[in-house]
């Protein structure tokens, strides 16, 4: 029998369908010749979180019985998966259960199964989220949760039952956002819906790329809202790039980035920080926090393989400021060490 190396090997021999997901930075949907290149070594993890990958996988037999793993695999410091811990997880499941993984298995094997080192928990937000694009992808019908989130957006319920709602139907409805009229329920609910409910919608919103109608609802209750409110906005804005531009120029603005939006753009908006000037404007920024705060974050940022070679290229620039100067010498200091 051929020796099984990848994750992508051991599936395919089982005469498994399956789809990866990210879980770590937002939950996105990993191309299958993207995956099979990163299982090669060939490229790096597109969305490192602290020199890990973060994956779901979800498989699928000729039953149409549906499994899904949560796998966190160690990254090497090009960003690429390090092949012994990937092997050792091979082995686990090999040694567990066979060459079928969908097999069933035991109460020990099971609980064997949940506990080995690589399993993670995503937040709960992150796995209603999964639910609702796999159950999309799959063809199958939302959750029980989903009919009384959309006659709420609807406004066909009292706002005041607002706590009835469920966050998986709420997951639900923004994933079949571009469908019937549900992008209108949700430009309805950003505008009227109590702040609670227009905060779970963006914690859904940030993780996919709504209708253009729905992301502008969402930049103009950004520009309405002050202080902490307006970071629920800005992260809900990561599927739509532009916008998100503007969102985070217009604080650069006002007055130097604050901790708590440095890392919700690192967090969920990273890509704004592909255009030379904001990207400037927030080293700038991140130099004035604590030393151990720009190591911090730099070292999550630089770490993303879109924005590796631009952020080195930055510490080299001679016409940063005093503050970043120093800031980046400490970062050297610190990697010295």
């Amino acid at each position: 029998m051929a020796e099984i190396n990848t994750l992508s090997q051991f599936l395919t021999a089982a005469k498994t369908s399956y789809q990866v997901y990210d879980l770590g930075r937002r939950v996105q949907h990993i191309d299958m010749i993207a995956f099979e290149q990163i299982e090669a070594l060939k490229s790096p993890y597109p969305y490192p979180v602290q020199g890990h990958a973060h994956m779901a996988l979800v498989f699928w037999d000729a039953s149409q019985q549906h499994f899904v793993w949560f796998i966190k695999l160690p990254l090497d410091e090009q960003g690429m998966l390090s092949p012994a811990p990937r092997s050792q997880f091979i082995q686990m499941i090999i040694d567990a259960l066979g060459r079928d993984p969908t097999k069933p298995l035991t109460e020990d094997e099971q609980q064997t199964l949940a506990n080995h080192p690589f399993n993670f928990k995503p937040s709960q937000e992150k796995l209603a989220l999964f639910n609702a694009l796999v159950r999309k992808l799959l063809g199958l019908r939302a959750s029980a949760q989903y009919e009384f989130a959309a006659q709420y957006l609807a406004g066909e319920c009292p706002q005041a039952h607002w706590q009835q709602l469920g966050f998986q139907g709420l997951a639900d409805i923004c994933v079949r956002a571009a469908e019937m009229d549900h992008s209108d329920r949700l430009v309805r609910a950003l505008t009227q819906a109590p702040p609670e409910v227009q905060r779970a919608i963006c914690q859904c919103l940030e993780h996919l790329t709504p209708p253009e109608a729905v992301s502008k609802a969402i930049y103009d209750r950004f520009t309405a809202a002050e202080g902490e409110e307006r970071l629920y906005y800005l992260r809900a804005l990561a599927g739509n790039t532009q916008l998100a531009i503007q969102a985070v120029n217009s604080l650069i603005d006002k007055a130097p980035l604050n901790a708590d939006t440095l890392v919700t753009i690192a967090a969920r908006v990273w890509l704004v920080l592909r255009q030379d000037a904001l990207r400037l404007e927030y080293l700038e920024s991140l130099a004035l926090q604590p030393q151990t705060f720009f190591n911090q974050v730099f070292a999550d940022i630089v770490a993303i393989p879109s924005l590796r070679s631009l952020l080195l290229s930055d510490l080299r620039r001679p016409e940063r400021s005093q503050a970043l100067t120093e800031a980046v010498g400490g970062l050297f200091r610190a990697t010295r060490k």
